[in-house]
């Protein structure tokens, strides 16, 4: 079967597109791995998919598969991505678009400054992440190896663990990283930033990324380190995070109320694969 689709990138967050509202396939997550295989395949760090809503009150459905073939429940980079595409693809005429997630339905605009996302309210008690815990804190100890390190955790739709560094460009990403993804007190992995601050409007990430490793950006981690950082009271309303691949605009009034998140997209290439 022929398969038509979209590359796309967010900050260099790179995305493989398929329409699956005007073409028909299934997509295996053995398929999704030898896609992502940036030798042998397209190279992403997630494979975004367009269907049909289940829910009347939304637009579309938006899927998204982890470079390991894994489904996740939301990519803040990818929904950008996500709303660009089904609007250049005249999938819809609407500015402002309503998508069913596998971690909630949210919105998206197109802006002449890119695209906004409302990514919704944070999950912040432990059940909801999840996160074994007794109660909710803004920071909890989490012991790796013998080691005792202090982490946020919030959910963003996918879960996160948001740690503070001195110096970002020197953070264990890669070595502590992994641990943290599969630490036994988060029971479906996590998502892991490494945040330092810089100012109360500015802070530089890192995030490794669940099932596909350290990204260039990602996000939902923006989302959560801000919501991280302003639990703790280090951070104010509206702040700038500096991802390796670019800057997103992260806004959160406090608990109960949306994150906003506004950032770039582009689109890479047209190809069509047989599958």
């Amino acid at each position: 079967m022929l398969l038509k689709f979209t590359k796309m990138h967010g900050l260099g967050n790179d995305f493989m597109v398929v329409d699956l509202v005007s073409q028909r396939a299934k997509i295996f997550p053995d398929q999704v791995r030898e896609l992502a295989d940036r030798n042998f395949g397209i190279g992403f760090d997630q494979l975004l998919i367009v269907e049909p809503p289940t829910d009347p009150d939304m637009d579309f459905k938006y899927r998204i598969f982890n470079a390991d073939g894994s489904e996740v429940e939301q990519c803040g980079n990818g929904a950008r991505c996500f709303a660009r595409f089904v609007y250049d693809k005249r999938l819809t005429s609407k500015k402002t678009i309503n998508v069913e997630t596998r971690g909630g339905n949210i919105q998206l605009n197109l802006t002449d400054d890119g695209v906004t996302v409302d990514m919704g309210v944070p999950h912040l008690l432990p059940e909801s992440i999840p996160f074994i815990a007794d109660q909710q804190q803004e920071k909890y100890l989490l012991e790796v190896e013998g080691d005792a390190f202090s982490i946020g955790a919030v959910s963003m739709g996918n879960p996160h663990g948001v740690l503070l560094v001195d110096d970002v460009d020197n953070a264990p990403v890669d070595s502590l990283g992994p641990k943290i993804e599969n630490h036994e007190r988060f029971p479906n992995r996590v998502n892991v930033g490494f945040m330092q601050v810089v100012s109360r409007n500015e802070v530089r990430l890192r995030v490794h990324e669940r099932g596909a490793g350290e990204t260039l950006a990602c996000g939902t981690g923006a989302c959560a380190a801000v919501v991280a950082g302003r639990l703790q009271g280090l951070l104010d309303e509206v702040v700038d995070v500096h991802l390796p691949g670019g800057t997103l605009k992260i806004q959160w009034a406090g608990e109960g109320k949306p994150v906003m998140m506004t950032g770039p997209t582009a689109r890479v290439f047209e190809g069509q694969i047989y599958l």
